[in-house]
Parts: C-alpha cells; sequence; structure tokens
C-alpha cells in the first residue's frame, strides 16, 4: 500500500499542468517505474501525485513531411524498440531502449522519464544527445523547445520547472546514405543492471573519411555529455585505425568520470576508451564504410 497524501488523475496535458501548479509539491507519474519505488521507500517528496499515465497526447511515433520524428513523451521502451520509424531511423535509440532492465519494465517505463529522471546513466539520454533531438515543453506560459544538449544540469537535475511537462522529443531529419550509428552499454549485468559506463555514436562519411562525428558517453560525468574533443579529432579524418586511436586520447579531454561503488575511476576511464572505439568502429560499419 503506498502512503499517498494526495493523488490526481490528469485529463489533459493542460489539466496536468493546472495540477501542478495548484500542488507544487507534486511529482508526475507516467510509467511509474522510478516513482513508485520512491513510494515504496516512503520518500516524503513523492506523496503528492499527478498521474498522466494514460493521456493520449503524450503517446506516438510519427514522421512528418520533412523527415523529422515526434516521439511522445510517455511513448514506452518496447514500443521505441518495436517501431518501424525508430528502428529506421533512430537504430542507435532503439538498441539503447532494448538495453533497459527487462520486457517487463520496458513495458511501462516511458522515454520521458528516463530523461526528466536525470540521471548521468540514463541509457537513452547517449542516443538522443547524438541524434540532436529538441524538446517540446508545456507550461502555463505556454510551449518551449528546449535542446538536449544542456538539458541535464547536474546529477537528478533537468532544465524543467515544476510546472513544465516533457511533451515530446523532435528529431531532425537523419542523414540516409553514407551514415551509421550505435550504442555500447557495459554493465555487471548487462540490461538488468544500472550502466557503468553507457556510449552512442553517429558518424557520417565522405568516401574514406569522417566528415563528421557525434559522440556522447554517459557516467563519465556528473551528466550525459557530448564528446566535443574526441568529435573534433574526427572531423575530416580517414578511416583508420590510428584515428580510432588519437580520438580514444582526445576523449579523455571531455570526460570526467568518479569512482564508486560499481567501478573506478580508473577502470571508468579505461572502458571508456575501448568503448570509444568499439562504438565508433560500429557506427562506420552501420555506415557501409571500411577502417583501414
Amino acid at each position: 500500500m503506498f502512503d499517498f497524501a494526495s493523488y490526481h488523475r490528469a485529463s489533459a496535458i493542460s489539466d496536468a499542468i493546472s495540477l501542478l501548479t495548484c500542488y507544487p509539491q507534486a511529482k508526475l507519474l507516467a510509467g511509474g517505474t522510478d516513482v513508485l519505488i520512491q513510494l515504496h521507500h516512503h520518500n516524503d517528496r513523492y506523496r503528492h501525485i499527478v498521474d498522466i499515465h494514460n493521456l493520449v497526447e503524450l503517446k506516438g511515433i510519427t514522421l512528418t513531411d520533412d523527415g523529422a520524428l515526434r516521439i511522445g513523451s510517455a511513448t514506452t521502451f518496447n514500443e521505441l524498440i518495436e517501431h518501424p520509424l525508430t528502428q529506421r531511423h533512430l537504430p542507435a535509440l532503439c538498441a539503447a531502449a532494448a538495453s533497459i532492465a527487462g520486457p517487463q519494465i520496458r513495458n511501462v517505463a516511458t522515454y520521458g522519464g528516463n530523461i526528466c529522471n536525470g540521471a548521468t546513466s540514463a541509457d537513452s539520454a547517449t542516443p538522443t544527445l547524438i541524434y540532436n533531438a529538441t524538446l517540446e515543453i508545456h507550461s502555463p506560459k505556454g510551449v518551449r523547445f528546449a535542446a538536449i544538449n544542456g538539458f541535464h544540469t547536474g546529477p537528478g537535475k533537468v532544465s524543467l520547472e515544476h510546472d513544465e511537462i516533457l511533451v515530446a522529443f523532435h528529431f531532425p531529419p537523419q542523414p540516409t546514405t553514407h551514415s551509421g550509428s550505435a550504442h555500447f552499454k557495459y554493465a555487471m549485468r548487462d540490461a538488468m543492471d544500472i550502466s557503468t559506463i553507457g556510449c552512442a555514436a553517429f558518424c557520417q562519411l565522405d568516401n574514406s573519411n569522417f566528415s563528421e562525428l557525434r559522440l556522447a558517453f554517459g557516467v563519465a560525468a556528473p551528466t550525459p555529455i557530448r564528446c566535443k574533443h574526441a568529435e573534433q579529432t574526427a572531423q575530416n579524418a580517414p578511416l583508420t585505425q590510428q584515428t580510432l586511436d588519437a580520438i580514444s586520447e582526445a576523449v579523455i579531454q571531455d570526460v570526467a568520470p568518479r569512482s564508486s561503488w560499481r567501478a573506478s575511476k580508473e577502470f571508468r576511464l579505461h572502458l571508456i576508451q575501448t568503448m570509444t572505439k568499439k562504438v565508433i568502429s560500429e557506427a562506420v560499419v552501420a555506415a557501409g564504410g571500411v577502417l583501414q
């Protein structure tokens, strides 16, 4: 039995925003895989609930005429994995979704909840970063759009006010030729464990060179991050093992992992360099390239 102080089921996004305004202490409940754990542990900050679980406005995966993709924030991870549009346009996001927990959790856990929880270990954060997503956020003031890069502001913190709701993710059209992406997660028990280190990469190739690299890591800093030094090192560089070595050296300038009971800082740094080569190599293969 959960110790609710107040529970309200929203009938629409506007209703949910009104309820958040009326109840400043309230937490949103979508999939509930994080919130219900807090309730189970009698966390006083989670005793006031606004339920947005069944809002149709927060669901759905659609493709616009110009090739952009819109994903509702209450879309579950199983829906991400199984949808042909995400499989075709955002394969690294599908791979990340498949790495999360087990099938029962993936059937209820939501994409928006995973991002808004603010954890640096959020498996969906790194592919969201490499695909340059924009977040559609509703509040009493109207609608605003924010880049995913910078949305995480600290451990467990995101750039979201109490009366704001993340409604959807918008992905710009992705290149359809000579491009590829990949995701990789290292954990002690694979999908059934929190990530020790997670990463995702996107690459665009020009003949036998990198024309663009996007690389993101989770649990490599207080927030999920893009790796600017590593990306710049790849710019116009040839598809060679020497380039991969240079990128894996440059990535050290981008990260700041810490020691915890899961892994030491030194082991995480080793993982980051090793996983950089692995995830970029997989992205290159997906783009039809060959590393020399």
